[in-house]
């Protein structure tokens, strides 16, 4: 007889756990707010509450447009602590977008913070699937977040949640199309937790810091493994180079997740040094690919804290660690554990070592699939010989005899700027709409700042300066181009289509400084 059920604990269970065990240890900090675990898994309960005072049943989606705030958290884990979905949405995007997230998600609820419901108020009306609109400051129409929660009576504890129910859905890009929803079950995001937990080397007096925005997938890798360690989240409302590097510094903060753009940044400001980040056990770098000459300068003043992440949110992840800097620096590590890699070429036949073809993979980090897309769903899958569904990347890599990744090219044309992904055709489609232009190709190019930022490459009449001026005010705030060439024709393939790899290489350098 079994004295234990041999199922993994997942995430509502786990929190529940924290609240038992680590009641008065410190649990979310944001600015002068200081919540124990027991403070936390309190309102996280009042919320549950909330959401099943509303009718709504397990499984239903809630959709979080929230900057970073303590409501914010209550909202994300509270939603997933009584058993519905949260789907965390990226604010940076332009109404249209956002209204396409919620419809394609069918999510019951909307909450909102900052000007968020505002902007939202006119576009979110015709939804038929919303039961609520839920705002933090008070407004017409909507019902107040803090108001709601005083009134309720708190679930008593997590929901009882199965492993392959849904947890969460996070959207592929904040885009002016439609993205794709990539569905996290339970037993996914339990994977995600405990083995983040271990190769980014989480444990109970871990003090982590977010300054990502709480919708990225960047920013759940780090939380899951806190939670799970039974950590301290240290929150903050915005990114700032000097205001980071103290905070760093004066909390002894040991874990954090960010994007290049923002390390990068933290080193050029030259006022730090290995004296102000000396309680950093793990930093966790991830989101676009870093330069070798680049991540020897992190590895200066970070040491042995500096870890690469390469990986997609729907489940694939290597880990550069700090021991295989020196030697393998232009690599980005082998598999987290569990994880399977293999390289294919043209042909889908997988590559010895040494080779370069499209990266592929499987282990218990993978996705349940997207939602609603069965093309996109079969897109994405390799079967192999034996059976064995594999995920497809659409990057070009290859691995050495050793097993290390090298990233060698992305076989798709999305650009990857500030660590958020961006794909082209919705930039080109707003362009189109310009009178004055004919064709245009949006590419990624080099950028210091950035790592990639658009730039638009056009036939037409339309002046340059205007065009980017009219184009980025009709797109989201992540998919603002840097500049726009006019070339008298686009280079075609002789069925038709626009050779964007003849254009990076020409434009490689134009926006380097950007």
């Amino acid at each position: 007889m079994a004295w234990f059920s041999p199922r993994p604990l997942l995430l509502p269970q786990i929190l529940d756990l924290n609240a038992e065990a680590r009641a008065k240890q410190p649990a979310l900090i944001v600015d002068e707010l200081n919540w124990t675990w027991s403070e936390l898994i309190t309102q996280c309960r009042r919320w549950a509450g909330v959401l099943t005072g509303l009718g709504l049943r397990k499984g239903d989606r809630v959709a979080v447009v929230m900057d970073n705030a303590p409501e914010t958290v209550v909202a994300l884990l509270g939603t997933v602590y009584g058993g519905f979905v949260a789907v965390p949405i990226n604010v940076s995007v332009a109404e249209s977008a956002i209204t396409g997230m919620l419809s394609d998600s069918h999510a019951r609820v909307l909450v909102c913070n900052g000007a968020h419901a505002t902007r939202l108020q006119a576009s979110v009306r015709q939804l038929p699937t919303l039961l609520a609109r839920i705002s933090v400051e008070r407004q017409e129409g909507w019902q107040t977040f803090c108001d709601l929660l005083s009134r309720v009576t708190p679930v008593a504890k997590a929901a009882a949640v199965e492993s392959t129910d849904e947890c969460n859905i996070i959207y592929s890009s904040g885009t002016t199309g439609l993205p794709k929803g990539i569905v996290h079950d339970h037993r996914c995001r339990a994977a995600w937790a405990y083995d983040m937990a271990v190769v980014l080397r989480y444990h109970p007096s871990a003090r982590t810091l977010c300054t990502l925005g709480l919708y990225s997938n960047i920013t759940w890798v780090a939380m899951l493994a806190t939670i799970l360690a039974g950590g301290t989240l240290h929150v903050t409302r915005r990114f700032d180079v000097a205001a980071t590097i103290d905070y760093i510094a004066a909390n002894g903060i040991t874990h954090t997740a960010m994007v290049p753009v923002q390390l990068q940044r933290m080193l050029e400001s030259g006022s730090i040094d290995k004296q102000s980040v000396t309680s950093l056990q793990s930093l966790m770098c991830c989101g676009s690919p870093l330069a070798p000459s680049v991540k020897q300068s992190m590895v200066d003043v970070f040491g042995n804290a500096f870890l690469e992440l390469y990986g997609l949110t729907e489940g694939l992840v290597t880990v550069l660690q700090p021991e295989d800097m020196a030697e393998h620096l232009s690599s980005v590590g082998k598999p987290a554990p569990g994880q399977k890699l293999a390289i294919l070429d043209i042909d889908d036949r997988v590559c010895v070592a040494g080779e370069s073809g499209e990266i592929v993979g499987y282990g218990p980090l993978q996705m349940a699939g997207y939602h609603d897309r069965p093309d996109a769903n079969e897109e994405a899958t390799w079967v192999d010989p034996d059976g064995q569904r594999w995920l497809r990347t659409g990057d070009i890599g290859k691995l050495d005899a050793d097993g290390y990744l090298y990233l060698v090219d992305r076989k798709k044309d999305m650009i990857i700027s500030g660590g958020q992904n961006i794909y082209p055709a919705d930039i080109e489609a707003a362009i189109l709409e310009h009178d004055e232009v004919g064709e245009v190709a949006v590419i990624g190019v080099a950028s210091e700042r950035w790592g990639e930022t658009p730039l638009a490459v056009f036939v037409g009449a339309a002046d340059h300066e205007a065009l980017v001026e009219w184009t980025n005010a009709r797109v989201g705030k992540q998919q603002r181009i840097s500049g726009a060439v006019s070339v008298p024709e686009l280079p075609r393939n002789p069925n038709g289509k626009v050779l964007k790899r003849e254009l990076r290489a020409t434009y490689k350098e134009i926006l380097k400084h950007a």
